[in-house]
């Protein structure tokens, strides 16, 4: 039954890839977060190719930029950004810990530090430095608070799923097996859930990014707005409708939370966290 599962979902998950790679080229939106919808298809399978339809592919030629101005879309791309970023980094510890047997402790652990360096050093500060002035240091400082609070509320989405999972499907533990990665799959589509509704605490507070819209050189100048990379700037050129503003919010800009606010949430974060944890412990064993 389970192989039967798993096969049905590997299946959809390639032809969702493809679909999805193909595709995104002709929408447009940020690189990096183009990568970031190919990763989490590739992680989530069918769903991701649907949140990939239904949050960011643009309906009509110059229509992105209202399409995606939508609160939920662009928390669905900040989240989406922050899975496909950590993901890579949970994944490379998953299998580092699998194949030096690391106890189940250490392997978390393991997973948030890469997970964690990964999407903050690399996903976060160095493919969004621009945000930052071009500033790679800057960037590091902006984007850690938002990373951190996002990355507790994956693994406890994530923690919960693996444990249990891997006390039920053994073959799980091993990377060579497909129950690894379809557990794997599943784990961070939960997590991806959890997280959601802090990314939308952070991207109400223009602490991280939502989706984004680049327009080429030859669009804009035919008159379909050219909106950056946030698209903070006005729209025009479209028929049947005036110049407007329509402000996404903007990554990086922690000046409107106090400090208060700020220690408040982080402890929230830390607090899912561990509600995650002690789920996979009573009920997992970790």
């Amino acid at each position: 039954m389970l192989d039967g599962v798993m096969l049905l979902w590997f299946l959809l998950t390639a032809l969702s890839l493809v679909f999805v790679a193909v595709d995104i080229q002709s929408t447009p939106e940020s690189p990096v977060l183009k990568w970031g919808f190919i990763l989490l298809t590739a992680y989530t399978g069918p769903l991701g190719a649907f949140l990939y339809v239904l949050g960011c592919r643009e309906p009509l030629p110059g229509m992105h930029e209202r399409y995606v101005a939508t609160r939920w879309r662009q928390v669905l791309g900040s989240t989406m950004h922050c899975v496909a970023g950590d993901g890579v980094g949970i994944l490379a510890g998953a299998v580092i810990a699998s194949i030096f047997h690391l106890s189940k402790t250490t392997d978390i652990a393991l997973e948030y530090v890469l997970g964690f360096g990964f999407g903050w050093s690399i996903f976060q500060a160095l493919f969004m430095r621009e945000k930052a002035g071009g500033s790679y240091r800057q960037a590091l400082t902006s984007a850690f608070f938002p990373e951190l609070l996002s990355m507790n509320c994956l693994m406890a989405g994530m923690v919960p799923v693996m444990v249990l999972a891997t006390a039920s499907i053994p073959a799980s533990r091993d990377p060579s097996r497909p129950a690894f990665w379809f557990v794997m799959s599943m784990a961070l589509l939960f997590g991806f859930i959890t997280a959601y509704p802090m990314n939308w605490w952070l991207v109400s507070r223009h602490m991280k990014h939502g989706m984004m819209t680049v327009r080429s050189p030859d669009e804009s100048e035919n008159g379909e707005a050219d909106e950056g990379m946030q698209g903070n700037h006005p729209l025009s050129g479209h028929a049947g409708s005036g110049p407007q503003n329509i402000k996404p919010p903007m990554g990086g800009d922690m000046k409107s939370v106090s400090n208060g606010v700020l220690t408040g949430m982080t402890i929230l974060s830390c607090m899912v966290f561990g509600l995650g944890l002690a789920i996979a412990h009573i009920f997992g064993g970790l």
